[in-house]
């Protein structure tokens, strides 16, 4: 029987109005894949900023121990010298840094403070070899692509020696190649004997690689799973503390005539101006109708969307947009917003909310004019407005004046989603509206699509998950190289018939 490695028991910690985690109790086995998994905000990535020394010993009440010593660790840097590396959702990498650079960036091969450089790249070279990176360790970060990024993080964990390494949704940004080549590689260090704690939304990647679940709910641990009675039902179960008998709610199909639709849209690189993004695209959507975008990542997606929206992303853009058969102007932000286009980032940290804001801000930002008048804010009416949606969306805040740079990402993910209600909008385009948040609150994003359909609106549906594209959508476009090379209606189309057009 393998020796436990880490016991957390009886963690508490309070936040300024919300008690985030209540007497949690966590213990992981040494050698094994330990996946913790939870709705957001049930307190996960709380529980792991204790553990990585983001929230420093005092701050919580609880023990800690790691390697059966008592473990009252400050800071990032000790819980690092004691062997426990954390890889966030969003990568820590500097992209103006090469792969040997960033992966001993802040531990580099250095005496009296001269870097050792030969050291450095071959120490890389293996390091890389070991994670099954092949690329030139010289290479820029911003050169490579996401996948490749992925385990330049866990090379760079590596470097430190570690002996417990915690994944916070690894696979969120990667496509199926990817994700899968990642938890081959987790499996393989499994094998040399790491030990790993894996958070992840995905529940299929859980139960192929983890030897035992643990299931946070609204800050209590609700149980811990063994391998063999491991299943989706009861991972689901008791995340949201019911029964989720159907994953994609079904809706009624009442589909109008054409709403929206482009004709031979062009978009060419921001930067490589001679490459092409988006080629010769068009594309349609009807009223209630909710239409799928599918293709592997790099397919000219979410570039060809935003494009349409605002041309907010590449240059050279040309081509038309109808609503209702008549021409608009999408040239900027502001006139897709007036011409009835809301766009849903696959960014919503960078590009779908102002983090620093509050949630009644977000909420309003898009249609002030709604809430003001003589161009002065009625802030009552503010408060109205951001109370219903919070209530709508069960966004989970102790008060709409918080900042939602501290809520967690479903949380933040149904902000964006009510200020883009908000608007009054007659086209949705979501791009990736599901990425990074668990199944109960997937289940109200599908919710919210069926709605909109129900009304009449059109939502074009953005998603890497095929699963998901055939569950949510009446009609699928699939993209390649940032042209349409196939369409489908759902009922007729497989995982199977997709891929087929990708590859």
């Amino acid at each position: 029987m393998s020796e436990i490695i880490l016991e957390m028991e009886n963690i508490t910690k309070h936040f300024p109005g919300v008690l985030a985690l209540d007497n949690v109790n966590f213990s992981v086995k040494e050698g094994e894949i330990h996946a913790l998994v939870g709705e957001n905000g049930a307190g996960k990535s709380t529980l792991m900023r204790i553990l990585s020394g983001v929230l420093p010993h005092g701050s919580y009440t609880g023990q800690i121990k790691f390697e059966n010593k008592k473990y009252d660790i400050k800071s990032i840097k000790q819980s690092e010298e004691k062997g426990i590396a954390i890889i966030h959702q969003e990568f820590a990498l500097s992209p103006y840094l090469s792969i040997a650079e960033n992966i001993f960036l802040g531990n580099e091969n250095s005496k009296a403070g001269i870097v050792n450089w030969e050291m450095t790249q071959n120490k890389a070279v293996e390091l890389t070899k070991r994670v099954g990176l092949v690329e030139d360790v010289s290479v820029l970060i911003k050169d490579i692509g996401v996948g490749k990024r992925q385990l330049v993080e866990i090379a760079k964990a590596l470097s430190k020696n570690v002996k417990l390494l915690i994944l916070d949704e690894p696979t969120a940004a990667l496509n199926e190649d990817d994700s899968e080549n990642l938890l081959k590689l987790l499996l393989a260090l499994k094998e040399k004997g790491l030990t790993s704690i894996l958070i992840s939304h995905k529940l299929g990647e859980v139960i192929e690689v983890a030897d035992t679940v643990t299931i946070l709910r609204d800050g209590q641990t609700i149980e811990t799973i063994a391998k063999g009675d491991i299943t989706e039902a009861r991972i689901i179960k008791g995340m949201v503390g019911r029964e989720l008998t159907d994953r994609f709610p079904k809706r009624e199909h009442t589909i109008g005539d054409i709403l929206f639709n482009v004709e031979d849209w062009n978009a060419y690189h921001p930067t490589h101006h001679d490459k092409k993004i988006t080629d010769d695209v068009n594309i349609n959507v009807r009223a209630g109708e909710v239409v799928g975008i599918a293709g592997l990542m790099g397919a000219g997606r979410t570039e060809f969307a935003m494009s349409v929206f605002g041309k907010s992303y590449g240059v050279n853009i040309s081509g038309k947009a109808y609503m209702n058969g008549k021409q608009i102007d999408t040239g900027t932000v502001g006139k897709s917003i007036k011409n009835g286009l809301a766009y849903i980032s696959e960014d919503r940290k960078g590009l779908g909310l102002i983090l620093r804001s509050s949630v009644k801000d977000n909420i309003t930002l898009p249609n002030l004019e709604k809430v003001s008048k003589a161009m002065v804010i009625n802030e009552n009416e503010e408060v109205i407005v951001a109370d219903k949606a919070v209530e709508a969306f069960r966004i989970k805040c102790p008060t709409i004046e918080q900042e939602t740079n501290d809520l967690s990402g479903g949380n933040q993910q149904k902000v964006v989603l009510a200020k883009w209600l908000f608007c009054e909008s007659e086209v949705y385009i979501m791009d990736e509206p599901t990425r990074g948040i668990d199944v109960g609150a997937k289940h109200e994003v599908y919710t919210v699509v069926n709605n909109l359909a129900a009304e009449g609106k059109a939502i074009i549906f953005i998603s890497s998950e095929l699963p998901e594209i055939l569950g949510v959508c009446d009609r699928i476009y699939v993209m390649s190289e940032g042209k349409i090379v196939g369409e489908m209606l759902s009922e007729e189309a497989d995982q199977e018939k997709i891929m087929r057009l990708l590859v």
